[in-house]
Order: C-alpha cells, then structure tokens, then sequence
C-alpha cells in the first residue's frame, strides 16, 4: 500500500526547505537556441554555512559533473545552496552561488575555512545550444534569492527548460510522502531533474519505441526530510533512489549520470562552537519508520520522473528539433 502524500506532494512540504527557479529561452537564430536554465534548492531559511544540515549522496552511475560530492561524504555536511543546471554551466553556477555565500558570510575564506559548494547537472544539448554561454554567475544568484516555501513550479522550468526524459519532454518533477508510527510522524520529499531514458524502455506507459538520436541523459534526485537521520542513513535513502527509478524503466545507462543527494532538516550543525562535542538524537536504524522511509524514497522518485513529464510542455529548441509533452 502506498503512503500518505504530503500537503502539497512537493519537496517544500518539509518545513523551511526552498525552491527557486530560472528559465532560459531565447530563438538566436534558425540553428541556436538557448533553452536551458538553474535551480536552487536550499535547506532551510538560515545562514547555510553557519547553520550546516546532514548529507549523504549516492552514485548510482557516474556519468556525471557534479561538483561537492566528495566533502558530502567525507563530513556528511551539505553548507550552500545545492543547484542544478546544464552539464556546462557548472563553473558559472559555482561560482555565483560561491558570490552569494561570499556576500552573506563575511567569515569564508577570510577569519574561517574555505566553503563546499554543490552543483549537480544534466545534458541538455539536444535542445539547448551548449555551446554558447547563455547561464552567468547572476542567474545562480537569482534562483537562490528568489526560492521559496510555496509549492514547487514542475516541468519545463529552471534547470529543466531544455531536459527530455523518455523521449519526450522531461525536466522537474516533485512528490512528497508522510511517514508515521503511532503518535510520531516525519516528512519527506524529493526534486528532480530528468533527463534520461528511451521511449520504449517506459514502464508506467505503452510506448512504442521509436528512433531517437537523443543521448543517454542523466537524472539528479534530491530529497529532503525532517526525520532526525546521519549520513550513513541518509546515504541509504540516497542509494533506494535506484529502485524508484527502475519502477520507471530506467537501465541505469552507460551514458547516463544518475546521482542522488538527500539531507536532513532535523539537526542543523553549526560552524562554530565552544564544545568539543556535538550530541544527537536519531532514528535507530531497525524501527519501523526506516523501511517507511525507503518505501518512501521509491514513490517519490517513480512518481516525481512521471510528473516531470505530465507537467511539462512541448518545446522547440535548436537546429528545429520539437520535443513533445508526454501523452500522460
């Protein structure tokens, strides 16, 4: 039996969590077109770096260009903004979200230590003219400070304007789920950018295959959950993300980057500190919640690739190429 949706069935139905959006899309001329864009996903409504939450993120296939996965798993502690854009705007997204953090924390780099900024990707080439630099260190600023709590805009918007999933028009999608045992109750919920997949590898749908030239794609997961979890648990939800992707179809492709990052609202880690200690409560591993969790995981990835494509729109991009809305 499936779980509960949240509220709103989205991401922001844990508390303080924030989306913000930027969509590109501009005809250059008969063969270029810039179609493509950033999203911001912030953890809470704080400082992120004075007030850092537990991380933990997983490589399903690692055909990718994320950036800040390595210091995720070493100190399970995600401390920026975590965007996502196309596989070459990573360096301008960088380097504005680093601006952002720069001009809010007075201490990074000067009275304090160096900051993790995190930025995951997929290729939206087929669409969208790679090529030419469209996406500035600007536009990762204003995703960030336009995010909000308000439910989250789904298809082919942000970082999802030029991305095609199955085939057909893909880019953001969310879901959410409630997890319960007798008077205790937690939340979690999960964003993400799709961007992979044949039209006859589709499982929740009779598609015919069809000849496509498009290229293996990539997908990026991320969940958020008030639940009080580490980052060794958070890495387990990280790695249940595979079994929600193949209720979808998903082969996990040679050429595709499939990377899940999930972090935890519940214990904010701040930077500085006179103690010597941190204490923590957590949810034990073996109580029943945790299997809800997983369960949890593998709806919310099934169902957040699907409305990724109900939500989305028929989009003409470069060199002509139209990519339809699914027929969901």
């Amino acid at each position: 039996m499936n779980l509960k949706k949240g509220s709103h069935n989205c991401i922001t139905d844990i508390a303080g969590v924030q989306i913000g959006h930027v969509t590109l899309y501009e005809k250059l001329d008969e063969e270029q077109t810039i179609c493509t864009g950033v999203t911001a996903i912030l953890p809470h409504k704080g400082n992120l770096f004075r007030h850092k939450v537990h991380a933990g993120s997983a490589v399903l296939n690692g055909f990718g260009k994320t950036a800040g996965l390595v210091q995720i798993n070493e100190l399970g502690l995600v401390e920026s903004p975590i965007m996502l854009t196309n596989t070459f705007s990573v360096g301008s997204v960088w380097q504005g979200t680093l601006d952002y953090m720069l001009d809010t924390t007075e201490e990074i780099g000067d009275t304090t230590s160096s900051i993790n900024i995190v930025v995951g990707e997929c290729n939206d080439s087929y669409l969208n003219t790679a090529r030419y630099p469209a996406i500035k260190p600007e536009h990762a600023v204003k995703a960030i400070k336009s995010a909000s709590t308000s439910p989250v805009a789904e298809g082919s918007v942000g970082a999802g304007k030029g991305m095609v999933c199955f085939g057909y028009k893909g880019g953001i999608g969310t879901a959410s789920r409630i997890v319960s045992h007798k008077s205790i109750n937690y939340q979690i919920g999960g964003i993400v950018l799709s961007n992979f997949g044949k039209r006859g590898d589709a499982l929740f749908a009779r598609w015919e295959p069809v000849q496509q030239d498009t290229p293996d794609g990539s997908i990026m997961m991320i969940l958020a959950t008030d639940a009080p979890l580490l980052e060794r648990q958070l890495q387990r939800l990280a790695k249940r993300c595979a079994a929600g992707l193949g209720r979808t179809g998903s082969q996990l492709a040679n050429g595709s980057g499939d990377i899940a990052i999930a972090f935890s609202t519940a214990n904010k880690v701040p930077h500085a500190s006179d103690s010597y200690t941190q204490t923590v409560d957590y949810l034990r591993d073996d109580h029943p919640l945790m299997n809800q969790l997983f369960q949890a995981v593998v709806e919310i990835i099934e169902e957040s690739v699907i409305r990724s494509l109900q939500m989305a729109e028929t989009t003409e991009g470069r060199k002509g190429r139209i990519v339809t809305k699914a027929p969901l």
